[in-house]
C-alpha cells in the first residue's frame, strides 16, 4: 500500500479539475492581452474565473488578481503595502509561513520597518490583548498573521484581529493558503485588506494562485512589466491555472461539508488509534488534536524518544508513507521546523505532521498506525 499523508503540502488534482483545465491548454491558445478572436476567448475564460472566485469569497472580481501561488501573495501584499501606505512599522508572529517571515525580516534589515512580534502562548496561539497593546503603541501598522497554521494547524480569530486591526488603522494581511477552499470565507464580514490563496491546497494545479486586495486598500504593483490584471502583475497570465483554481474551489465549496465531516473522522480515528498503541507516550503540538479549533486537515505528532528519531520520515517512506517534518515548503533543510522551535516542543521526540484529504481513507490509517508501531517495535497491534 502507498500512502499519502502530506495534503498540507500539496494535494492531488481532481479529475473534474483537469477536465476543465483541458481545452485552455489544446484548443483555447491565444494570448488574452491580443484583441482577436482567439484572444478573447480566452480572457473571457479568466474573467469567468475571477467572478466565479469572488462570489464563493462574496466580494467583487475587481478585488482578485491572479499570482503564481501563496508564496508570491504573501510578498506582494507585504511588500506593497508597506511601500504603497508609507508603513514604517510592522506587527507579525514567530510561527509564520517563512514567505512572511523571511519577507518582514528582509525589510526589517534593510531598514525599511520596525518589527514587533506578538506573543504566542505554548500550544501557538496569538495572543490578542498583547496584539492590542502593541497597536496602541504603534497604531498605523502592517499586522501579518495567519489564518491557519501550516505546521500545527492552530486557527486565528480572523474576525477579532480585523476589528482589533480597524480600531487602530492598521493594515491587515491574512495568509489563508491552508483555509481558503477548507472553510467558508465571507470577506463581508472579515476586516482584512488582504488574502491569498494557491490553488494546489485544495486540488488545484501548482503554480496559480491569487491575492484579494480589497479596493479602498489598494497597493502598488509588486511585478511589473505589463498591463496584465488590471496594471497590477505583469506578465502573460496562467490561463489553464487560473481555471483549474476556479474550478478546485468551486468543487471545494459545493463539497465542503461533505469533505470536512470525512476527513474530520479520519483524523478523529488516527487520534484515537495513536493514544491506543503507544499508550500515553504521544502527543500532539499545537492545537491539531483540538477538534473543534484546527486546520481538520492537519495533525501535528509528537513521537516518543528514540535514538532513530532523525529517521523517522526515511523509515515511513520506507513502507511508502509520505508525511512532513513540519512545513514541506522548507524540505531538504536541515534547520528544523521554527513554528516547533517557537512553541518549544521537546527535540528528543520525534514530531511529524500527517495531513490528510478527500482521497485518504480509514484503511490507510490503519495502515500508518501499524507501520509507526512497527518501527517503534511495538507488537500486537490490531486494525
Amino acid at each position: 500500500m502507498r500512502v499519502y499523508l502530506d495534503n498540507a503540502a500539496t494535494t492531488p488534482l481532481d479529475k473534474e479539475v483537469l477536465e476543465a483545465m483541458l481545452p485552455f491548454m489544446t484548443d483555447h491558445f491565444g494570448n488574452p492581452s491580443s484583441i482577436h478572436g482567439h484572444g478573447s476567448k480566452v480572457r473571457a475564460g479568466i474573467e469567468q474565473a475571477r467572478k466565479k472566485i469572488a462570489s464563493l469569497l462574496n466580494t467583487s472580481p475587481s478585488e482578485i488578481f491572479f499570482t503564481s501561488g501563496g508564496t508570491e501573495s504573501d510578498n506582494m501584499a507585504i511588500r506593497s503595502a508597506i511601500r504603497t501606505h508609507k508603513l514604517t512599522h510592522a506587527i507579525s508572529s514567530h510561527i509564520e509561513h517563512h514567505a512572511v517571515e523571511h519577507t518582514l525580516g528582509e525589510l526589517e534589515k534593510n531598514g525599511e520597518i520596525k518589527l514587533s512580534f506578538v506573543n504566542i502562548d505554548a500550544k501557538g496561539n496569538v495572543d490578542l490583548a498583547h496584539l492590542r497593546e502593541l497597536l496602541a503603541t504603534h497604531p498605523r501598522s502592517l499586522v501579518s498573521l495567519m489564518h491557519a497554521n501550516n505546521e500545527i494547524g492552530n486557527i486565528l480569530d480572523i474576525e477579532a484581529v480585523g476589528n482589533i486591526c480597524e480600531e487602530f488603522n492598521a493594515y491587515f494581511h491574512s495568509d489563508t493558503v491552508q483555509t481558503v477552499g477548507h472553510f467558508p470565507i465571507d470577506l463581508q464580514k472579515i476586516k482584512v485588506h488582504s488574502i491569498n490563496a494557491a490553488a494546489h491546497k485544495f486540488h488545484g494545479p501548482k503554480g496559480v494562485g491569487f491575492i484579494y486586495i480589497k479596493n479602498d486598500a489598494k497597493i502598488q504593483p509588486f511585478i511589473t512589466g505589463g498591463a496584465q490584471e488590471r496594471n497590477m502583475r505583469g506578465g502573460t497570465e496562467n490561463v489553464y491555472g487560473i481555471v483549474g483554481l476556479a474550478k478546485a474551489l468551486e468543487i471545494a465549496s459545493n463539497e465542503m461539508e461533505n469533505h470536512t465531516h470525512h476527513i474530520l473522522s479520519l483524523k478523529t480515528y488516527m487520534i484515537d488509534r495513536l493514544k491506543e498503541i503507544f499508550e500515553g507516550d504521544i502527543a500532539f503540538n499545537g492545537e491539531s488534536a483540538n477538534l473543534s479549533h484546527s486546520l481538520y486537515t492537519v495533525l501535528n505528532v509528537s513521537l516518543p524518544a528514540s535514538a532513530d528519531n532523525d529517521m523517522i520520515l526515511f523509515n515511513l517512506d520506507i513502507h511508502k508513507i509520505s508525511a512532513s517534518g513540519g512545513s514541506a515548503c522548507s524540505s531538504g533543510s536541515d534547520v528544523g521546523s521554527h513554528v516547533l522551535r517557537a512553541i518549544k516542543a521537546n527535540p528528543a521526540r520525534a514530531n511529524v505532521r500527517f495531513s490528510f484529504s478527500k482521497y485518504n481513507t480509514k484503511e490507510e490509517i490503519d495502515y500508518v498506525v501499524e507501520k509507526l508501531a512497527a518501527i517503534y517495535h511495538i507488537e500486537n497491534v490490531m486494525a
